[in-house]
């Protein structure tokens, strides 16, 4: 092969590649299924525990009561295998960091901007939480934060975690 072909032929290899990304980069499809696999990765790093995912956003007033009971409970029943995520849904991230100042988590946070992963899932309302098994099944989900809904979130988890 001549530098010539050899040339030609890179060229023609390198502009396939970047069609490629620009398509990538362009697809929904695409950037939903990175959001997808961030989240399926946090869920299978915590494969044997109860996790307790949480959707959220700043703008949310049941949410600001719901980060002390999460913290609350990562605390009381992290040493028996909770782990507690949250998705957060603010387009502009700085809103999120704004919330976290005055309502600090003790738990991990996936920002979400673009909604993906709660558009997966048909959010129905907000805050929505739900939760898996040490199986990673999916066996509960909520809508909403107050009192009466707490103390039946807390009991799903404790018994949950008893098994």
């Amino acid at each position: 092969m001549t530098l010539n072909n050899y040339t030609t032929r890179l060229t023609q290899w390198v502009g396939l590649m970047l069609t490629a990304l620009l398509l990538m980069l362009s697809n929904p499809a695409a950037a939903k299924h990175a959001k997808l696999i961030e989240l399926e990765e946090k869920l299978a790093q915590h494969q044997g525990q109860v996790v307790y995912l949480d959707f959220w956003a700043s703008w949310c007033i049941p949410c600001k009561a719901s980060f002390p009971w999460m913290n609350a409970m990562q605390a009381k029943y992290q040493a028996q295998g909770l782990k507690i995520i949250t998705v957060n849904l603010d387009a502009d991230k700085a809103h999120a960091l704004d919330f976290l100042a005055e309502h600090p988590a003790d738990f991990e946070v996936i920002y979400d901007p673009k909604g993906k992963i709660a558009r997966h899932f048909n959010l129905p309302g907000m805050p929505s939480s739900m939760i898996f098994d040490r199986q990673g099944k999916l066996v509960a989900t909520h809508v909403g934060f107050n009192d009466v809904k707490k103390v039946q979130y807390q009991q799903a988890l404790a018994n949950l975690l008893a098994n």
